[in-house]
């Protein structure tokens, strides 16, 4: 298939999980790709993936850096249209949870350290550089912006990882008034809104490989919470983000947070609880 065929393409957080899955199957659909993440092997790793796939290496383009730091989210987006000519599609996939081993409240002496660090992280470096990328997606025409949520942001109260979530409802709400922003310049803007996926978004926290496939394992074996009886794999959402991002599948979606979470957000914690057990 070449549906991406002529597009330029950036996926930011692309050394890992559902960023280098969705980079990977871009890059097979016939775009031109700039991948980047803080990890320069990761990132040739994939590269090189992508090569032995049959794509042509002049159609990768690697940019290593923090998306934190502006001058390196100017070098992606400058890059990207130095060495393509244009910029079509802009995946927001970069995140990561910063919070304490143990959790210790919103009046914890760090508290407006680790509140900085994931909004810095998971929400203003989206608006910085879906700003800069702004004039080449209009100039592009009928171009995409496809911004990486959870389903953290959703309606429900949370007393682990609060300030990723308060991070990531505000990603929703910036999506929609980019959306609301860019749709008069013939810029869609969209979200996605995933739940557990296996991927290396755990290891990132500072837990081993062999904890997180522990706590995928344990997760899937309880269907009163993840009702799918599976965790998601990075494909389940890369195939949402290339729907989003394909004009002519969705064009009447704009400003929408599609959920993926194989319905793990339509369980209310009571219905955990077997009522019935009091009678026994």
């Amino acid at each position: 298939m070449s549906r991406f065929a002529g597009k330029t393409v950036i996926v930011t957080g692309s050394s890992d999980g559902i960023g280098a899955q969705t980079a990977f199957q871009f890059a097979t659909e016939g775009a031109n790709v700039t991948i980047t993440g803080r990890r320069a092997q990761n990132l040739e790793d994939l590269k090189e993936r992508i090569v032995k796939s049959g794509i042509s290496a002049s159609s990768i383009h690697i940019v290593v850096g923090d998306i934190t730091n502006v001058d390196v989210q100017k070098a992606i987006v400058e890059e990207t249209v130095s060495k393509f000519g244009k910029l079509d599609i802009l995946v927001n996939n970069a995140g990561a949870v910063f919070d304490e081993p143990q959790h210790i409240g919103t009046t914890s002496p760090n508290a407006v350290d680790l509140f900085d660090k994931n909004i810095d992280l998971n929400l203003k470096s989206v608006l910085s550089i879906t700003n800069i990328a702004k004039p080449h997606l209009i100039a592009a025409k009928n171009s995409e912006v496809v911004n990486i949520s959870s389903i953290a942001s959703l309606k429900f109260g949370r007393t682990r990882f609060v300030y990723y979530a308060i991070a990531k409802a505000g990603l929703d709400q910036l999506t929609r008034a980019q959306a609301l922003e860019l749709i008069p310049h013939g810029v869609r803007v969209n979200c996605v809104n995933p739940g557990m996926v296996e991927s290396g978004f755990i290891t990132a926290t500072g837990l081993p490989d062999e904890a997180s496939k522990k706590i995928y394992e344990y997760a899937a074996k309880h269907r009163q919470a993840f009702p799918a009886e599976r965790i998601g794999v990075p494909a389940d959402i890369a195939n949402i983000i290339l729907f989003l991002a394909d004009r002519k599948m969705s064009y009447y979606i704009v400003g929408q947070c599609i959920v993926a979470d194989g319905g793990s957000s339509l369980v209310m914690g009571a219905s955990l609880v077997d009522l019935t057990a009091a009678l026994q």
